[in-house]
Formats: C-alpha cells, structure tokens, sequence
C-alpha cells in the first residue's frame, strides 16, 4: 500500500480498531518474549498480553516513562538483536544520558510513509522544493522529515538550521515552497526578511511552513502566516515515537491527526494517571503498533492535549488532538500560580508592537520578569507610547495567568536568537 492511497485513512472506525488490536497483541507478545524490562513490568502487574482482547485492556498495562529508557541504557529495550538495528536517535534527559531511540530498516521506511502521508495531506507534490531547517544529526526531526518528502519525490534542500543570510538565499535562488523549521526560528527569518527589504509574496515562492519541536500559540501561527503570506501546518512528534509524523494538521488546520494505524492513543489525568473524557485536557499516552526495533507501551509523553471529538471534515477517520498546549514538566510555579510558557506567548503575540522575540525571567521572591522585542520604530516615537505598551502587556498577562509581571521593553536583536528550540524560560529561582 502506498502512503498516497486513503484506504488507511478513510478506513471504517471498527475496522482500524481491529487493526489496532491485531498490531498491539503483536507489540505485547513482542516485547514480553523479547525485552526482560517489559517481561517483568507485565508479570508484576498480573496480566498476561493473552488476556488482552480489546483495545481498551491497555489500561490494565503499567506506563512507561522516560525514567524507563535510562534503566537498562543503552540497549534494554532493544526488541531485536542489535546487529538489525541500523539508526540511532537520542533525545536529551534530565539524568545527563540522553534517551536512545534505535531503528530498524522497516522502522526508518516506516516513519519516512507516515511524513510522506502527512505532506501530500496538506497538499504537496513532487513539484514542491522544500528547505529543511532543521538539525540534522542526533535528533529525528530533520532526517526523518527528509526521507519522508523524497518518497513523495519532492526535492529537498537539506539547510539545517542557522546562517539566516544563507537560507533566505537559498529561498530565493532555488524557488523554495515549503519549510521545516521551529516556530521561533521561523519569527526571526521571517523578520530578517522584511529588513532586508524582501517581499516574501512577490520575491519568494514559498507556499507553506511545517512547524515543530516546540510548543507555541495559535497567535503566533498567524503571525507568521500573515509575515510571510503561507499556510502553517502544526507538526506534532517526538524522538521516542519516531520523530515527526505522529500527528499533522490537514487542510483544514483543526487539530492534528493522529496516525492511529501506528499508535494508540490515550489521554490522562497527568496526577492521577487515569483516562479523562474527549475534549478534557490531559496528558497524551502512546503506544506504537507498527515499530520493530523498540516498541514502547503507554509512553506518557508530559505532552498536554486534548482529543477533538468531532470528526473532521476532511473524512480521515484518525482522531484529532488539539495543538501541544505544554509539557507537564514545563510548567513553573509563581506566587502559587500554575503557568505554561505558551500563556504568555499567546498574550504576547496578539499585542501590535510586539516583535518576534521574548524570554520569561524568574527572579528571587517570586518574581516573573517578561523580557520582550519591540518593533524598533517605537524607540523613535514619543515616551507615551512605549508607557501604553508596556501597560497593555502588563494588564493583559496579568488578566491570563493571574500574576503580574514586570515588563521589559527591548529593541529588535537583544535577546539570543533561537535557531533550534528556543529556551524561553530561565529560573533563576534554581540557581
């Protein structure tokens, strides 16, 4: 079956729930014959994989954690010998080891389909150019980004992230359509390029961006659809369920599928573990179906979510999470007060005036500074206005997260340019 057919996609509910159930009872059988961790994990909570007979057993199965892929570091989860694995990927921990995610050939075929059903969803052909700015090397994204879009056959221009002056010249000698880029490294490109005088709809072809590795708002979607006149599409994965490709957006921009042909799909209360209903936020569970190399069951991925419970009007049958709204393990505590990052974002990016850039300080008694660009025409203007801004921003964060910040107003190019993921957040609380 090609990734360009819609059989997987349009498939009766009943029927990809079948196809679930025969590929989790593999996944189980695989793991407790092939990997002790697991073995032990299943036999010290009373089930045996046989007893599983619907999707909905799996709650009867213990978690794995990030805390797990450090135990038997680095080849205990391997579920094949290790002279069939052929790719490492790792992705960083808080122990100083980082997470090692290994590859079979399938494995590496298989995430490349998934990316390539992703793109031709949103509309690419073979006849796109896309520059991938993402790094290349140890972390997924990048790599599996590209082997996904030369199956679609489209050409690919493997830029890594950095050297903007380069980029936008790439953009423009070789008629770039389509980026793979962080969304703060894409608000700084984007603001480099009307610097340099650029009109990215008369002097550039490109048509769409795909999003990810980080969190961020809605708000600054649009500002960077509206910066550079493309369609964004929202990316969702991770390095210990293959990279990128676990979810997309579809034309329609309405939360991201969930390719659930390769994973099932659950969503919980973070503190409690137990499932929360449709469309109440919680912590995002996945187990992979289809992998060879290192199946991974109920993977709590910190990620918050929600699942959309209407279906799309694209026809795909695979249900929809709304955007990433954080990670459980980046929230951070002000005077009492539970704040996710992406609140301030969201207030930030909406503010006219407001650059592309900002960083959130915690500082000794508790308290947030929010450090932020400002367009620099208003450093020319009168005092009044940058008074009013600064105001606006204080009252506005205040009204959304119930904490009042100190605010900050920087000119365009104070604060690190972020070419990968950007590090929004510095406590200096933990210092």
């Amino acid at each position: 079956m090609q990734f360009w057919h819609k059989e997987l996609e349009t498939l009766p509910r009943q029927k990809l729930e079948e196809l679930q159930l025969e590929r989790l009872k593999k996944t189980l059988q695989k793991v407790y014959q092939k990997v002790p961790h697991y073995r032990k994990k299943i036999q010290d909570s009373a089930i045996n994989p046989s007893e599983i007979k619907s999707i909905n057993d799996i709650k009867k199965l213990p978690f794995t954690t990030k805390e797990d892929l450090f135990v038997d570091y680095p080849y205990g989860l391997l579920a094949i010998p290790t002279e069939r694995a052929i790719r490492l990927h790792t992705s960083s921990g808080t122990t100083g080891k980082p997470k090692a995610i290994f590859f079979s050939k399938k494995d590496i075929n298989n995430s490349a389909e998934l990316i390539a059903r992703s793109l031709v969803m949103t509309g690419a052909t073979k006849k796109d150019i896309l520059q991938n700015s993402m790094t290349y090397g140890l972390f997924t994204g990048a790599l599996v980004m590209h082997y996904g879009a030369e199956k679609v056959g489209i050409l690919v221009i493997p830029a890594g992230p950095g050297n903007t002056e380069r980029q936008i010249n790439l953009m423009r000698d070789f008629g770039t359509t389509m980026l793979h880029i962080t969304p703060s490294y894409a608000l700084y490109v984007a603001s480099v390029i009307y610097d340099k005088g650029i009109d990215p709809k008369k002097d550039l072809k490109l048509k769409r961006a795909y999003l990810g590795a980080e969190p961020y708002s809605e708000e600054t979607r649009r500002k960077i659809e509206e910066m550079l006149g493309i369609d964004i599409y929202n990316c969702y994965g991770l390095t210990e369920m293959n990279g990128p490709g676990v979810g997309f957006e579809c034309i329609y921009k309405e939360g991201l599928h969930i390719w659930e042909d390769n994973f099932l799909m659950e969503v919980v209360n973070p503190e409690t573990g137990q499932s929360v209903s449709d469309g109440e936020i919680g912590e995002l569970v996945l187990t992979t179906l289809n992998r060879e190399a290192m199946p991974l069951i109920r993977y709590r991925t910190r990620d918050l979510t929600r699942v959309i419970p209407e279906p799309c009007k694209c026809g795909r049958v695979h249900r929809r999470i709304s955007r990433i709204l954080g990670r459980s393990d980046d929230m951070f505590i002000v005077k009492g007060v539970n704040i996710f990052p992406q609140q301030i974002e969201q207030v930030l990016m909406g503010i006219k005036g407001v650059a592309q850039n900002y960083q959130i300080v915690l500082e000794a008694f508790d308290e947030m500074v929010v450090r932020v660009e400002i367009d620099r025409d208003l450093f020319d203007g009168k005092i009044e206005k940058l008074v009013r801004l600064k105001e606006e921003i204080v009252d506005k964060i205040r009204s959304n997260v119930m904490v009042k910040p100190k605010v900050e107003l920087l000119e365009p190019g104070t604060l690190p340019i972020s070419e990968g993921k950007a590090k929004r957040v510095i406590d200096k609380r933990t210092i």
